[in-house]
């Protein structure tokens, strides 16, 4: 199954291959001929230094040609890829601890890493207790034939809103399944054109956006997420030629308030194809905001695709197959119970009544397809009927075996061929509708009050942006207890904040927590919720005030 995600290094395709953003504003190229070539004569370096088949090899490397190059010579020496993140805003400690922790669970027969970040890789792999030093990347004289490959294709590692990093064993077969249905649902053509800044090393850039793209050999313009926080109208400009992308929505938000009209100015953006959004909840007021913005230089909201997706899953579950406007719908908070109904208040297609729209609606992910079954069971394991809360479960060829090296997660299992994600979800009109990490919650009066929806309301209290405060349920002494951390330096809405939660949860203990750089989040931007509360037991949480 390996060889069908390695052709195009014996068959490269003429005139297409991957434009990386260059730091001036222009774009660097290389046909996926200079790419083979380079990704081939790595992997005879690669066996030179005693890769072989089956083995793990860490990658250490910025978003570059020679990341990309790298990528895929593990994959022509046969072994497996495990991507780990650059520093972003962490220390060097942090960062340090972060990748001694999937270090010592991947126990790779190699770490690859840059010039500059080799010293930190360097600290990591001894903190590990990884023999050997860092190996800087670089390409052998002759090409190396590509070798038959071990079982898995990647490690997956998810940190996990708790901090714990776990790799993903994601099989060839698991990853040819997943990226067949990403091309099918998504409506790829010969010819077609991607355009990302998502980061590789997080399963939505990396296999979406990355992997996908490359194995039908399309054109590919990807750009560093670093630069598109500095110009994210850069982004929108590449969709006069591109036609697919996929994003989490706070980046949607954060292009519709920076992005001005005349830094679009003669783009037509009337032949994008396909948005697809997920890897967090999916607020309706996002997307309209961004369509709003996109919307005089022809962009049409019906490409919005909304998904549901995981890295236990490979990465997609669901999508929207049918060309049209998301479905937001706002439920019932009363009637958000394990195995009940639940009731849906309003429901409104993406319009008018999305901009501005208020805490507690949510935007369908989509409908399933015949070779990715989605259940939504009980506590029980008891299938539910359309219309019931649940836990929802993925089947299919996508769907992982495990977590390497015997890790085990905190609300997501591996049973029977089938992934229960730890997710709390259910149908409504066919389609699947996401509520939330089921560990993310709290219980109120026999139901689960989800730590997002609470975010929201909190944000509208005080006036705040949702992505500046995270909610975390925590354990109380015989009682329900909240922790809401908030980066700001004014607490002078908390007495309101605390009357407001009293009100919606009953006898709940809330911590108030403020200060500047509070927010911990993980590499593909959710919360570490559990995390931050453990760190502010500790007395770690630096420059944190509790009110």
């Amino acid at each position: 199954m390996a060889s069908g995600l390695r052709d195009w290094l014996d068959k490269p395709s003429a005139g297409r291959g991957v434009r990386l953003a260059a730091d001036d504003g222009g774009w660097e190229f290389r046909d996926y001929g200079a790419l083979a070539g380079a990704a081939r004569r790595t992997a005879a370096a690669l066996i030179e230094e005693g890769v072989r088949p089956g083995d793990v090899v860490c990658v250490i490397l910025p978003t570059d040609f020679t990341c990309v190059e790298t990528y895929y010579g593990v994959w022509a020496a046969g072994a497996t890829v495990c991507l780990i993140t650059p520093p972003l805003f962490q220390d060097g400690d942090d960062y340090v601890a972060h990748v001694a922790a999937i270090l010592r669970q991947a126990r790779p027969a190699l770490t690859v890493a840059s010039e500059e970040l080799a010293p930190l890789a360097a600290r990591a792999m001894d903190a590990a207790g990884v023999s050997g030093e860092p190996w800087r990347p670089r390409q052998a004289e002759a090409e190396a034939e590509v070798r038959e490959a071990g079982e898995l294709a990647l490690l997956q590692f998810t940190s996990g809103s708790s901090g714990a990093p776990r790799g993903v064993m994601v099989t060839w077969e698991n990853l040819e399944a997943n990226i067949e249905l990403i091309a099918r649902t998504a409506g790829f053509e010969d010819g077609d054109v991607v355009a990302s800044w998502l980061p590789l090393y997080h399963d939505m850039g990396l296999i979406g956006c990355f992997i996908t793209p490359i194995t039908v050999q399309a054109s590919l313009r990807l750009m560093r997420p670093d630069q598109f926080i500095r110009d994210p109208a850069r982004w929108v400009r590449c969709f006069a030629e591109a036609v697919h992308t996929a994003t989490p929505p706070f980046a949607l938000a954060y292009a519709a308030r920076r992005i001005k009209p005349e830094q679009l100015e003669g783009v037509d953006l009337s032949g994008w194809r396909s948005v697809i959004v997920g890897a967090e909840p999916i607020d309706p007021h996002a997307l309209e905001s961004f369509a709003r913005m996109a919307e005089p230089f022809g962009f049409p909201r019906e490409v919005f695709m909304p998904a549901f997706g995981m890295a236990e899953t490979t990465l997609l579950v669901t999508m929207d197959q049918v060309r049209r406007r998301p479905l937001a719908v706002r439920p019932d908070a009363g009637t958000l119970e394990f195995g009940r109904p639940v009731g849906i208040l309003e429901r409104h297609e993406l319009g008018e009544e999305s901009f501005g729209a208020k805490a507690g609606w949510i935007v369908g992910c989509g409908t399933p397809q015949d070779d990715v079954p989605v259940t939504i069971i009980d506590d029980e394991g008891n299938p539910l009927p359309e219309g019931s809360l649940g836990e929802i479960v993925v089947g299919g060829p996508s769907a992982c075996v495990g977590y390497y090296a015997g890790a085990e997660g905190k609300s997501t299992r591996f049973e029977g061929g089938s992934v229960f994600t730890g997710d709390a979800g259910f149908f409504y009109e066919g389609q699947l509708f996401v509520l939330g990490r089921m560990g993310d919650s709290i219980k109120v009066r026999g139901r689960s009050v989800y730590v997002e929806d609470l975010e929201a309301k909190v944000a509208e209290v005080c006036g705040m942006h949702k992505g500046r405060i995270v909610v975390v349920g925590v354990p109380g002494a015989g009682t329900r207890g909240l922790a809401l951390f908030a980066e700001t330096g004014d607490g002078s809405w908390a007495p309101e904040v605390r009357e407001m939660l009293r009100r919606r949860l009953g006898d709940v203990e809330v911590t108030i927590v403020i200060g500047s750089g509070l927010i911990q989040r993980t590499s593909s931007g959710k919360p570490r919720r559990r995390y931050m509360w453990e760190r502010l037991q500790a007395g770690k949480l630096d420059g944190a005030t509790v009110l």
